[in-house]
Order: C-alpha cells, then structure tokens, then sequence
C-alpha cells in the first residue's frame, strides 16, 4: 500500500473506534443504570423485612420502627405516611395480636445518571411476620438490643 492509501485507512481506524467506543459507553451506563434500579429494589425489599422484624419484638406501634426502617433507604427520602405499620387482627393488643404488617408505598426513584423521566414509581413492598414478644424490655427487665 502507498503512503497515501495508509493514512485514508488511519482515519477510517479512528471513525470506527468512535461508533463503537460510544455504543459501548451508551450500553455500559444501561447497564449500570439497571443495576442501581434493581439494588434500589433489593434495599427497600431489606427495608421492610428489617421493619417487620423490629415490629415483632419491639413494643406495639414503637416509633423507632418507622424511624429504622426510613434511615436504611435514605437515596428515596420516605416520608412517614409513605410507611405503613399495621397490627393484625385490627386494634390488637399486645396479647391478641397475630400477625405484623410493614408497607412501604408511593416511593418513588431518581435515577443516579439523569436520562428520560426525572423519576420513577416504585412498586409497593409489604412483609408480615408472626408476632413475637412485642415487648422492648423483656419480664427480667433486659432491654432488646434490636429496639433501642
């Protein structure tokens, strides 16, 4: 090949490297996009199985619960209505409840690298859990450690 020849060729080189060098970048940040949806996803599904928790064995209608529960998603920002923690049957006692219910819904998420919509609903969660003691200090007087 002639001196001429090679340096049209160089800059096809560079033409292609940047079509695909961009492709590339476009579908590393999808990816890594989607992985930040979904860990979102796995926090807030790990929200309220430690919520449901802390409502088994911590006093009845205890606000460190909601409290807990908001600090371990604090990327969504929950507000308290947004958490819901219900008692089962309705208007239980500490004796007659059976089951522990912690929701988290209306949330909403931000992606971290801004592309379309500003933000996104995210699904409602719920776990329940069969109750426990409900009980922050226990009959010999020893504080749970998970309720303080």
């Amino acid at each position: 090949m002639t001196r001429r020849a090679l340096r049209r060729e160089q800059g096809a080189a560079a033409v292609e490297f940047a079509l695909a060098g961009s492709i590339a970048i476009v579908l590393l940040l999808a990816i890594t996009g989607l992985a930040h949806w979904l860990y979102t996803l796995e926090i807030l599904a790990e929200a309220t199985r430690a919520g449901a928790r802390m409502a088994v064995v911590c006093d009845l209608n205890d606000s460190s619960i909601k409290a807990a529960l908001q600090a371990k998603v604090p990327n969504l920002q929950l507000q308290a209505a947004q958490v819901q923690l219900s008692y089962l049957p309705a208007g239980c006692t500490i004796n007659t409840c059976q089951v522990v219910r912690v929701s988290i819904s209306g949330a909403t998420y931000t992606p971290w690298f801004p592309a379309g919509a500003a933000s996104y609903p995210i699904p409602p969660f719920t776990t329940s859990l069969p109750r426990e003691s409900m009980e922050s200090v226990n009959a010999a007087g020893e504080i749970n450690p998970v309720c303080s």
